[in-house]
């Protein structure tokens, strides 16, 4: 079965459910059912005191499936919009539709299939006995405002999953089991690693002691690598004047920004959604010459974004967001070494973290849409091709994203599958020779010219949050050794053990591995029964034996069999995995 055919299956599914909802509800309200990923969806504004949940799926999937068995035909016609209009007199989330096509001179046109007919485009199969009823199951109810916007109605959302066989829904049905079993947000609170309150407000996560030590291993690894690839640290505020972005021309283009901060006698203030400008105007300060670039300045810091509050999901999308946040100022003839010196990175956190599959989107502006951007069409079309060139060169797989590109310039983003295979935007690499000319940066060439330097914009977690959020489903909590918040976990027989444990646990500390002492008056089976939920790599029971210096029994994550080893060949085995980051 092509791409193509499963679309025009899963269309026609929405149009089934449409009508099922049609013949159980006959008051409800049509809005629109389009195909996405794994299946479709539809909108619908019941009948006032009706409320759909998940409870009532499986009657409508039963009149879904039977209308579909009646092995109907789908047909369409063309129609005038005064017919449409008739037609559609009762549905008036058609009428506005049919409003808005005309305004833009579309053509309009009905599809009918059996008891049911809709304002469609079209692409459907020829009858409904295409449609796999095995492979198809009504999934989940959610709300969904009108066109996406908080100020019209609110309306119910019926998701339906349709695929080729049973075989194929039934193994995305196991996947998503075990993605809920993986769910960042269960496992942050089962694991003691973040909490969002409500008190503090949606999407600002707090990050318990575990949470923090898990984000600081994280972002000191990149701190690490990048340090020594000759990036330099920088700090930059979190508010500014508002004049600094009506330079940048964010003001005018970027929609997620805070209201300002009025003070009295002074300028207005935001606080900031993001970091480019503020190095743009730390690198204006000082003069520049040609020897001095390229100039790699970083800094891991937090942005603060409006992001709708029906958006926002865990650590995944959040508002605010802290980014390992990179500037290169450099001269045109650096840009490829340059950019082979991000991808490099790029491909060692990948390697370190366990993401083996991953590829590249290329994202360019949209011509048909010119007004989206800043800057100079000659421009743009030499940063697309540079950017194209140098990911083509090293052969990894890459698509071209249309209409994709920040508003001041091209980008690279690369997008990760998980272990479950579901696939996340995680670093990006812009060029940008746009907002350089904005703030008139400058540099000496060898002549004593004044140039324009280049900027290449690079994150590589993307935010520390939502790589957080990825990170913990990937590994389902039980993180590798070297970014594991405790690393080992000691567990005293008794209360007369207490003292000597601690000593072991300080000998561990001194060697810079993570440990935690579990000093409760409980049964050694619960201790270890508590930690293991924990998903500690290893567990010791510390007694008599232990502490007398005999070898040391160590329950290791995942695994039957204890192993046995003497403590200074357990540290030196915990320190090397620590060191070599294995997975």
């Amino acid at each position: 079965m092509t791409d193509q055919n499963l679309e025009n299956i899963r269309h026609s599914a929405a149009h089934m459910l449409a009508a099922a909802v049609l013949e159980l509800y006959p008051g409800a309200k049509l809005a629109i059912g389009p195909t996405i990923e794994n299946g479709f969806y539809y909108d619908f504004l019941f009948p006032k005191g009706t409320v759909i949940s998940e409870n009532d799926l499986p009657e409508i999937e039963a009149v879904m499936k039977k209308i579909i068995k009646g092995h109907h035909t789908f047909t369409g016609r063309k129609v005038t919009v005064a017919q449409a209009k008739k037609e559609e007199k009762d549905q008036p989330f058609k009428l506005e539709l049919i409003e808005e096509f005309a305004d833009e001179g579309k053509e309009l046109t009905m599809y009918e299939s059996g008891p049911f007919q809709d304002l469609c485009r079209g692409g459907h199969v020829d009858n409904t006995k295409e449609i796999p009823a095995d492979g198809l199951k009504l999934h989940r109810v959610a709300g969904a405002y009108w066109r996406g916007s908080e100020k019209n109605q609110m309306l119910t959302r019926i998701y339906g999953l349709l695929f080729s066989t049973k075989k194929e829904l039934d193994d995305y049905l196991s996947q998503l089991e075990e993605a809920k079993k993986r769910d960042h947000r269960k496992l942050g609170a089962e694991l003691n690693l973040f909490a969002v309150i409500d008190e503090v407000g949606p999407g600002l996560p707090l990050f318990y002691p575990k949470g923090a030590l898990l984000r600081r291993a994280v972002e000191n690894f990149v701190i690490e690598m990048q340090e020594k690839k000759g990036y330099e640290p920088i700090w930059i505020p979190h508010i500014t004047k508002g004049k600094l972005y009506e330079l940048s021309g964010h003001l005018d283009k970027y929609d997620a920004m805070y209201p300002p901060m009025e003070l009295k006698d002074e300028a207005s203030y935001y606080i900031k959604p993001m970091n480019c400008p503020h190095f743009m105007m730390l690198y204006k300060t000082n003069p520049h010459s040609y020897r001095e670039l390229p100039l790699r300045w970083t800094c891991t810091t937090t942005n603060y974004r409006y992001e709708k509050s029906g958006e926002l999901s865990g650590l995944t999308r959040v508002r605010s967001l802290t980014q390992d946040d990179c500037h290169v100022f450099a001269r045109p003839d650096q840009i490829e070494n340059e950019i082979n010196l991000m991808l490099d990175m790029i491909g060692e956190t990948y390697r370190v973290f366990g993401f083996t599959d991953f590829w590249v989107r290329i994202s360019t502006h949209d011509p048909k849409n010119k007004e989206k951007y800043i800057g100079n069409p000659e421009v743009w079309q030499k940063s697309e091709e540079a950017l194209s060139r140098l990911i083509v060169s090293r052969g990894w797989k890459h698509e071209i994203g249309v209409g994709e590109a920040a508003f001041y310039g091209p980008k690279l983003d690369f997008m990760v599958k998980d272990v479950l295979g579901r696939e996340w935007q995680l670093s990006t690499i812009q060029l940008d020779m746009n907002l350089p000319a904005r703030f008139e940066l400058e540099y000496t060439d060898s002549e004593g010219a004044k140039q324009r330097p280049v900027v290449i914009h690079r994150a590589i977690l993307g935010s520390t949050e939502r790589f957080l959020g990825i990170l913990i489903e990937h590994y389902g909590g039980a993180f590798p050794v070297w970014l594991s918040p405790t690393q080992v976990h000691l567990a005293p027989v008794s209360t007369k053990h207490i003292e000597g444990a601690r000593l072991l646990a300080q000998d561990l500390a001194n060697e810079n591995i993570r440990v935690a002492i579990d000093e409760a008056d409980e049964t050694i089976g619960n201790k270890v029964r508590k930690a293991a939920g924990q998903k500690i790599p290893y567990i010791v029971v510390v007694g008599d034996k232990e502490l007398s210096g005999e070898p040391w029994m160590i329950r290791v994550r995942g695994q039957k069999d204890q192993i046995q080893m003497t403590k200074n060949d357990f540290i030196a085995k915990v320190k090397k995995e620590i060191s070599e980051r294995t997975i």
